[in-house]
């Protein structure tokens, strides 16, 4: 099987329009959490989000008749991963990439538009662009005719493990030669009234920002984006002289079986010893975790105690942070965005910390880099995602030597 190399990343998150703006953002632990503009708050009970902030999608040239929003995300953060590449999509090259894309909802922003001019302002006129705007699979097909890609191209929806089920799905397809190139991330746009409302009926939105692993933490923040990557065979890419910027070496994935909200330190403990075994690598050779690390009471100690599992003595060892405290969670593309976070990490030899930290929560005993970068060279590094549903993805990432 081939080695599967990263040659492109593309990033937009409230840190940043591109990966090198979101880059310096995380490394700095710095928060692009606020007051959320794009809704009325007024009858919220949270007001903050991580939004990318003044978005306008004609400056770069999209047409938003028939993208939504989080399918912009997709285009911005899939033209920089393919320029960074440096790659021709040729007719035999496209016929032979494949694109997989994650979101957890897909076209919220239209669907919830569309709603409010049916049902509260009694408009029976539908848009006629309302299908192709909702539907999750909406960036990905946009990515695949404007880069000419015939080969695979489709969307996994699996709540916020979705971004790692693709890129998962991608490295496997790439390792074992089905496709050549694989365009992978996610994205997603959830700033709507109607979806945040049901946010709030979940109580697990905090009411100011997000603690990861800190005892005073109050829930996550949400937040919008996305990340992708482009892939292909280390041989390949190093055949045509590509800048390698990370290798993806194992992938894992398993199922709580269990409650539809509440996770399990075993289910996602599974999902890492797959991950790990998949890259043939023992917990010793971890230096990094790019945890889930939501900011919820029951979230963190859950994923402190798999990672206990999983790691074994290890675990008090290993560096682990979680960047939603900068981000926000993404949802589907919350996997994505964490990817090139763990991928520049490995790159740079920086470790992004967890920001907003106050506190050391004796049921999250980790070390959890608090508020600050740590300048440490890792050989391999970890990020986890794990979703309602029970829905648990993991990928083990290596530092290109």
């Amino acid at each position: 099987m081939a080695r599967v190399a990263i040659t492109g990343m593309g990033m937009i998150s409230a840190l940043g329009r591109n990966v090198p703006e979101n880059w310096v953002a995380l490394s700095e632990g710095r928060a692009g959490i606020g007051p959320i503009t794009a809704v009325d708050t007024t009858n919220l009970k949270f007001k903050n989000g991580a939004e990318v902030g003044g978005f306008n999608p004609e400056e770069y040239s999209l047409k938003t008749d028939y993208l939504d929003r989080f399918a912009q995300f997709a285009a911005v953060a899939a033209r920089e991963a393919v320029q960074t590449s440096g790659l021709n999509f040729t007719p035999e090259l496209g016929d032979r990439s494949a694109v997989i894309t994650g979101s957890c909802v897909g076209g919220q922003n239209t669907s919830d538009a569309g709603f409010v001019e049916l049902y509260r302002k009694n408009n029976p006129r539908v848009n006629p662009m309302t299908i192709p705007r909702t539907m999750a699979n909406g960036g990905a097909s946009f990515i695949a005719t404007e880069h000419h890609i015939r080969g695979p191209v489709y969307t996994i929806s699996t709540a916020c493990s979705s971004s790692n089920h693709a890129i998962g799905q991608a490295f496997w397809m790439v390792r074992s030669g089905a496709v050549e190139v694989a365009i992978t991330g996610g994205s997603e746009a959830p700033f709507s009234f109607g979806f945040l409302k049901a946010w709030e009926a979940m109580r697990v939105v905090s009411p100011e920002t997000c603690r990861p692993f800190s005892k005073d933490r109050k829930g996550l923040i949400l937040g919008e984006g996305a990340a992708m990557l482009v892939l292909e065979s280390l041989e390949r890419a190093q055949a045509r002289g590509a800048e390698i910027l990370g290798e993806i070496v194992g992938f894992g994935m398993s199922s709580d079986a269990g409650h539809i909200t509440a996770p399990s330190e075993e289910g996602a403990a599974m999902a890492m010893e797959a991950a790990m075994r998949d890259a043939q690598v023992s917990p010793m050779e971890i230096g990094y975790i790019n945890a889930h690390g939501t900011g919820t009471a029951l979230n963190d100690s859950t994923e402190t105690q798999a990672i206990k599992l999983a790691m074994g003595p290890q675990a008090k060892s290993v560096a682990v942070s979680s960047t939603k405290s900068m981000h926000g969670h993404a949802l589907g593309a919350a996997g994505a965005l964490e990817a090139v976070a763990t991928a520049m990490a490995l790159k740079t030899g920086v470790l992004p910390p967890t920001a907003n930290f106050n506190e050391a929560d004796p049921a999250c005993d980790l070390d959890v880099i608090s508020n600050e970068a740590r300048r440490q060279q890792v050989e391999y590094a970890m990020s986890n995602s794990f979703a309602f549903g029970g829905l648990n993805a993991v990928l083990v990432f290596r530092r290109f030597q």
